[in-house]
């Protein structure tokens, strides 16, 4: 059966080898992840890993993260017993497309990733288009593949550009950035407007294809013609859909995964890309009112299938920090039984709530939270049905349970239909009061007799009429953040 809803685990590698070096007593690589942990993902019913930040980072990225005296106020929180060693430099100031050394290298992830194929599991890595580290070999090799400065905006805008040592004489060049921030003082920008370059970025993309099974691309709206011509002033030609057909001319299924904002998920999703981040889904959740979540689940599933769906990841706050346990399971709930890429990342399931950044190698000890821990895996157990993973999914219209009863708005319910027949409703009461409504059922033939409804959230159980469900619809009247899923089967008299 062909998943068309996947999973999608996201690992802080550095950071989880740290722990097992601090177990095994001396410094851990990939050939180190136990085959019972792999095991473990295929059997929470995970279709991918995304293994972050595997790529070298060089000594140039390293030594500004431990100088930047802003950042490392920020690693002291996460760390309050900080080392130097403790920061690895970003995992995004790529010096090399080449395995980390320390991680055993290219042979180490190729072992790793047939460990993964035994398992049925596909393996994801980074992509960095808009920039690389300060010392990497193109800086002295090809210096016209990044955007160069001059000593007028080098005094006018030190955030924005440095002057960088060379052998072959220095130069000043622009760091990478986005159009609205300063720029990150531990890369440099690649110049877009230079087919050179945009061809040799296509042959890092050709490699790195024949290594993993798909690449999760950072801030990918950067390279736009718009965008780029918006932040440096010159228009380049259009680089999406060259570089993703080019990969799949040899591997036709591999994945683009992209992280992008600014209302250009569709954009990219016409420029190739598998999936987008539905950065959107997630503010309106944190936001806490049900007509803004509705209203967005509302759109054609042409775009909400190449969604990709989280309530946290490296990037944003941890989902136990960000919400209060009763909103966190119905936001989980809305998530994760959408339709599209179910998002997760490493710690959330256990309800950790401190943030790493990704310039660290190391993460604080924390206690986990049982109740979460347990609430997730029950949300996995549902997801692990094929209803969810290859079925129909249906928005459904709520009506009020009376005239004048405005909780009616602060419902989101939808249905799956599997291909073997099966049924889910599933109904969230996104809201910090009692709610009541008659939600429209999508089935046509559920006629005479009895039909049994089984939350398989919560594990309560309920006999309804079929022609009263045909009729007016589930009758609901829940507490506040109430979220079930129910299962429904023909009673046999």
């Amino acid at each position: 059966m062909k998943i068309l809803y996947p999973s999608l685990y996201e690992v802080n590698t550095r950071v989880w080898l740290t722990s097992l070096s601090k177990t095994l007593g001396r410094p851990a690589q990939l050939d180190d992840i136990p085959d019972v942990e792999l095991d473990r993902f295929a059997k929470m019913g995970f279709d991918w890993i995304w293994f972050l930040s595997v790529w070298q980072t060089g000594p140039a990225a390293q030594a500004i993260s431990r100088a930047n005296a802003e950042w490392r106020r920020g690693f002291e929180e996460t760390l309050p017993d900080l080392k130097d060693e403790d920061i690895g430099g970003s995992g995004f100031a790529i010096q090399n497309y080449v395995v980390n050394r320390d991680m055993g290298g290219d042979a180490a992830l190729a072992r790793l990733r047939r460990r993964l194929q035994e398992r049925g599991l596909k393996l994801m890595l980074d992509f960095v288009p808009n920039h690389m580290a300060p010392d990497h070999p193109w800086v002295e090799d090809h210096p016209d593949y990044f955007v160069a400065s001059t000593e007028d905006l080098l005094a006018r805008e030190p955030q924005n550009y440095v002057r960088v040592k060379r052998k072959k004489g220095d130069l000043i060049m622009a760091h990478g950035r986005d159009p609205y921030f300063p720029g990150w003082p531990d890369t440099l920008q690649l110049d877009y407007g230079n087919p050179r370059l945009q061809e040799a970025m296509i042959n890092e993309l050709r490699r790195i294809s024949g290594q993993c099974d798909g690449v999760r691309c950072d801030m990918v709206m950067l390279v736009l013609p718009d965008v780029f011509e918006r932040t440096w002033g010159r228009r380049p030609e259009l680089f999406w859909p060259r570089a993703t057909e080019t990969v799949r001319e040899q591997y036709p299924e591999f994945c683009f995964m992209a992280e992008v904002y600014w209302d250009l998920e569709w954009t990219l999703q016409q420029q190739g890309f598998d999936y987008a981040y539905d950065k959107r889904l997630y503010d309106r959740l944190r936001a806490g009112q049900a007509r803004p979540v509705r209203e967005h689940l509302q759109a054609g599933l042409d775009y909400q299938n190449k969604l990709a769906r989280f309530l946290e990841n490296h990037d944003e706050p941890r989902a136990a920090a960000t919400f209060p346990a009763n909103v966190h399971e119905a936001a989980a709930v809305i998530t994760f039984l959408s339709p599209g890429l179910r998002f997760f990342h490493q710690g959330q399931l256990e309800g950790r709530k401190i943030q790493i950044s990704p310039h660290l190698v190391r993460a604080p000890d924390e206690p986990v939270d049982r109740k979460l821990k347990e609430s997730y895996e029950t949300l996995l157990a549902v997801l692990r049905r094929p209803v969810v993973r290859s079925g129909e999914w249906r928005l459904l219209e709520c009506m009020p349970a009376w005239e004048g009863n405005w909780t009616v708005d602060c419902f989101i319910a939808f249905a799956w239909k599997g291909p073997d027949g099966e049924r889910l409703l599933v109904t969230v009461n996104y809201a910090p009061n009692q709610s009541q409504c008659y939600v429209r059922l999508p089935f046509a033939d559920l006629g005479d007799g009895l039909w049994r409804l089984t939350d398989l959230l919560g594990g309560a159980g309920y006999d309804r009429d079929g022609n009263d469900l045909q009729s007016r619809g589930l009758y609901l009247d829940v507490p506040s953040w109430n979220a079930a899923a129910y299962s429904l089967q023909k009673t046999v008299l």
